[in-house]
């Protein structure tokens, strides 16, 4: 089984949107087919840029692309429940149960409530879902009732996640428009991301540095 055949399977997506339901009445920024879409990328980028095999960046991508499919069951410990939906979709398709385990390892630790960066499929993951913060991301058009949350994703005008040549750091650059939401405002909900996005760059070798509006803040 492939990556390109896990995001064109039917049931996959069907799960995916129905979980983003859940979270469109919940009120929470896209986590649908783009979310995943660029994440599972980022993955890659990240896997294949520190030259691990390509069956490793193949199984993480898979993890990216599942990874947020617990939200299905409900939002609270979305990671478990994702590694365990995960675990059942993989099993049945006839994956290899290395596979499987490390990509249900992966999903069932990339939440900053719960995740530790075990190994790098799982370190990986969480590096790339959580600099996925980008203005496209809102769904709510009036700027007045917009909460913490949507100010902070509708602030940020550009995120790149880049690997420096000597692959020894790995900054998250961000160019936020301080109209809509401050750099306080990103730290106060996003502070034990980037914690765990540190533990994630060490897991890998590297150094983690978030840079805002080219200020170094981490």
């Amino acid at each position: 089984m492939t990556y390109q055949e896990i995001i064109h399977n039917e049931t996959i997506r069907a799960y995916i949107r129905k979980a983003d339901e859940s979270l469109i009445a919940l009120g929470y920024t896209e986590h649908s087919f783009a979310h995943v879409t660029v994440v599972a990328e980022s993955v890659r980028y990240i896997l294949e840029t520190l030259e691990y095999d390509p069956h490793t960046v193949e199984i993480a991508q898979i993890a990216g692309y599942l990874h947020d499919i617990g939200n299905l069951v409900n939002r609270i410990d979305h990671s478990q429940s994702g590694a365990v939906m995960a675990f059942q979709i993989l099993n049945g398709m006839g994956f290899a149960a290395e596979d499987v385990a490390t990509i249900v390892t992966a999903i069932g630790n990339h939440d900053e409530g719960t995740g530790v960066p075990v190994n790098a499929v799982a370190a990986a993951l969480i590096l790339a879902d959580k600099a996925d913060v980008r203005r496209s991301r809102v769904r709510n058009q009036d700027t007045s009732t917009f909460d913490i949350h949507d100010r902070v994703n509708y602030s940020v005008k550009k995120s790149q996640l880049k690997i420096n040549e000597d692959r020894t750091i790995v900054k998250l650059k961000l160019t936020v428009d301080t109209h809509y939401g401050s750099v306080m405002d990103y730290f106060e909900i996003f502070m034990q991301r980037m914690i765990l996005c540190r533990k994630a760059a060490e897991k890998l070798g590297l150094q983690f540095k978030l840079i805002i509006n080219e200020q170094q803040l981490i």
